[in-house]
C-alpha cells in the first residue's frame, strides 16, 4: 500500500492543508490507528506529505480499534490523541462516551462527497474506507465437488460442508456480522436477535473452529476451510496470492464495515486534526487505498479502473447495504456473547 500511496500524495498534493505562513507555528499531531500494513502506509506515505504541507509533526500510535477507544477513555480528562482511526462498532461506543468531536464543515470540506453509508450521525467522525462482510468460498473445491456457489448464509449449512467451515467468533466484528446476516435472513434485527441465533446454529454445526483473529487466511491456505463469513477486502488480498477464493454479497444483504476517522473531543491540536481528516477524504488517497488494500472509496469523485472497481465495494453495493445499529448492538453485545458461548460454540 505504501508504494502507491506515496505516488498518490504527489498527485493529490494533500490540498486539504495549505502550507503555513511565516508566522505559523508547527503543531504536533498524534494519530492513533490500525497497525500492520495500515501503520506502514500512514508512516511512510500519508504522514510525511501531511507534515510537509502543514508544517507539523505527526506521531502514529498503532493499536486495534478497541485498544484505541480504551486509550481515549483513560485520557478523557486530558486527551493526548488528536485523531482516532477506528472501526464503526467501537466508534459508536466512543461517541456514546463523549470521546469524539463533531467535524467542522468549514475545514472538512469534502463531507458532501461522502457516501451515505459512510456519513456518521451528526458528522461525529466520517468513514474513509469501506468493505463488506459477506461470504467467502474456495471456488476450485466447490467446482471439484459439484457444489453450487453459496448465495446466502444458510447455504453454509449444507451437510456436504461438514467440518469444512470456519466461522468468526462473536468477539470480532465479522462474528457480529455473521449473527446479523442470520437475523436478517430470518426476519430478525438488532432488537430481535432470536432468528439470528437460530440461523447461525445451523451453520455452526458445520464449523470446525471459530476464529478470533478476524483473519482466516491460513485456514483456507491449508485446506481446512472451504467457506466462511469474511470481509471482501481480506478475500481479495488472499486472491492476490493466486488462491481460488471468491467473495459473495449474500442475498440477505452484506454488512458494511466502515473504517472511520475521528477528531478526539478536547484534542490538543483540534484544528490540525480536522485538516488531517479532510486529507484522508482526498480522491487520490482513497484511490490508492483501494488499489493496495481493496478498501472501497467513500467519496464520490474517486476514480478506479474497471478491474479494480470490480474487487471493491462500489457505489451500487454501498447504496444497497444497511449499516448496523451499533448502539443497539453494543448495548446487547455482552448478552449476545454469553448466549453465543452457550449455544453456538458449545462442544
Amino acid at each position: 500500500m505504501t508504494r502507491l500511496l506515496a505516488a498518490a500524495l504527489a498527485l493529490a498534493g494533500l490540498t486539504a492543508c495549505a502550507p503555513p505562513g511565516p508566522a505559523a507555528s508547527a503543531g504536533k499531531l498524534v494519530v492513533a490507528g490500525y497497525g500492520g500494513s495500515y501503520q506502514e502506509a500512514f508512516e511512510q506515505a500519508v504522514l510525511p506529505g501531511f507534515e510537509k504541507s502543514c508544517g507539523c509533526e505527526v506521531t502514529y500510535v498503532a493499536g486495534s480499534s478497541t485498544d484505541t477507544v480504551a486509550k481515549l477513555k483513560a485520557q478523557k480528562d486530558a486527551p493526548q490523541i488528536d485523531v482516532a482511526l477506528i472501526d464503526d462498532g467501537p466508534q459508536a461506543q466512543a461517541v456514546q462516551a463523549g470521546l469524539l468531536a463533531e467535524l467542522d464543515p468549514g475545514t472538512v470540506t469534502r463531507l458532501d462527497k461522502v457516501a451515505k453509508v459512510a456519513r456518521l450521525p451528526g458528522d461525529v467522525g466520517v468513514g474513509f474506507a469501506l468493505t463488506a462482510t459477506g461470504l467467502a468460498y474456495n471456488s476450485d473445491w466447490y467446482a471439484d465437488n459439484g457444489l453450487k456457489p453459496p448465495e446466502r448464509l444458510a447455504d453454509l449449512a449444507d451437510p456436504k460442508l461438514k467440518g469444512k467451515v470456519v466461522l468468526p467468533s462473536i468477539s470480532n466484528t465479522y462474528g457480529v456480522g455473521a449473527l446479523m446476516l442470520a437475523a436478517r435472513a430470518g426476519g430478525g434485527s438488532e432488537s430481535d436477535i432470536g432468528p439470528g441465533f437460530e440461523g447461525i446454529e445451523k451453520v455452526a454445526a458445520n464449523a470446525f473452529t471459530f476464529d478470533t483473529t478476524a483473519d482466516v487466511s491460513n485456514y483456507f491456505l491449508q485446506g481446512q476451510a472451504v467457506a466462511s463469513v469474511w470481509g471482501g477486502s481480506r478475500v481479495e488480498t488472499l486472491a492476490d496470492k493466486d488462491f481460488p477464493i471468491t467473495f459473495v454479497y449474500p442475498e440477505e444483504g452484506a454488512i458494511p464495515l466502515v473504517a472511520t476517522a475521528n477528531v478526539v473531543n478536547g484534542a490538543p491540536h483540534a484544528d490540525l486534526a480536522q485538516k488531517f481528516v479532510n486529507a484522508l477524504l482526498q480522491p487520490g488517497i482513497q484511490e490508492k487505498l483501494a488499489a493496495e488494500g481493496y478498501d472501497g472509496p467513500t467519496v464520490s469523485d474517486a476514480t478506479l479502473d474497471a478491474a479494480l472497481a470490480a474487487r471493491v465495494v462500489g457505489p451500487e453495493q454501498a447504496a444497497g447495504m444497511t449499516p448496523l445499529d451499533w448502539n443497539a448492538v453494543n448495548g446487547a453485545r455482552a448478552a449476545w456473547t454469553d448466549r453465543w458461548t452457550k449455544e453456538v460454540e458449545r462442544s
